[in-house]
């Protein structure tokens, strides 16, 4: 799957500290149960473009998680922060022991979403974290004109391609009669899946 998703224009992206077989550009990690210093570690070995840090739930964390945002930006180009407190924002640096910082927006779904209004992420980098291609996009066009999205998540339409699920302009395809049986179907899936998400988000950004 790694491999048809950079074939269609994509960068790769793990959560850590699991086994990777490719080099990172975007790093994630368990952000229900986060293991600080293996994650350190493995950010350290792999130094990706974009990581997230432990993400800000609490008004009290905040010194926490500047504390996680200043060792991951040692090994990482940028570090991801992931705000949830309301009126926080604008008490978090530009950049962080040197690395720019991007906000992470939680794109809405049903099992919840960002907490925030866009206009509280006004003037700031943004990577969408979860949802559908299609909630991204609109997500996208929410947020457009108030910050600047610079990347997405692609993780869902790996999962749903397990299924022989695929997503094309509008939503999700789940039967295909053209798509081949078998094994072969979940990459099968993948592929268009990859193929329709990057011409959906080349024509809506122009």
């Amino acid at each position: 799957m790694t491999e048809i998703s950079l074939a269609a224009g994509y960068r790769y992206g793990a959560q850590l500290p699991d086994t990777i077989y490719y080099p990172p550009w975007f790093v994630d990690q368990n952000w229900r149960a986060p293991d600080r210093a293996r994650y350190m570690r493995a950010l350290a070995e792999h130094r990706p473009a974009l990581a997230t840090v432990l993400d800000w739930e609490r008004d009290d964390q905040l010194p926490e998680v500047l504390d996680w945002a200043e060792e991951a930006s040692q090994h990482a180009g940028r570090v991801v922060i992931i705000p949830k407190v309301q009126g926080g924002i604008e008490r978090l640096p530009r950049r962080v022991g040197g690395a720019d910082v991007v906000l992470g927006y939680s794109v809405p779904t049903r099992y919840g979403g960002t907490p925030l209004p866009a206009w509280e992420f006004a003037g700031w980098p943004i990577h969408l974290l979860g949802g559908s291609p299609q909630a991204q996009m609109h997500t996208w066009q929410h947020l457009t004109g108030v910050a600047e999205v610079v990347s997405a998540d692609g993780s869902g339409t790996a999962t749903a391609a397990m299924h022989g699920v695929y997503w094309r302009a509008g939503g999700w395809v789940t039967r295909d009669p053209d798509l081949p049986k078998g094994t072969d179907l979940p990459y099968r899936a993948f592929e268009r899946s990859c193929r329709e998400v990057v011409a959906a988000w080349r024509i809506l950004a122009g």
